[in-house]
């Protein structure tokens, strides 16, 4: 098996190793929870920290960034919901 990449390796880590209490498990909400933090995941590496330059096209690409960064978050949070 070859090694990962950080972020791939980050969505998984944040997959498995999401702790669940013994309620958590019980009520079946496990794969849902281990989801959202997999998706928090991603979100935070897509984010970007700032624009790559100072062009109308690199504010764009930074807002479009942050946009599907913010979706992603707004389904783990319904998935963390039900």
């Amino acid at each position: 098996m070859s090694d990962l990449s950080p972020a791939a390796q980050a969505v998984l880590d944040a997959f498995n190793n999401r702790g669940l209490s013994s309620r958590e498990w019980h009520d079946g909400k496990a794969a849902s929870l281990k989801l959202a933090a997999a998706l928090r995941t991603v979100a935070d590496q897509i984010c970007m920290k700032q624009p790559l330059g100072s062009t109308d096209a690199d504010a764009g690409v930074f807002a479009a960034h942050h946009a599907i960064s913010n979706s992603f978050l707004a389904i783990a949070d319904e998935l963390e919901a039900q």
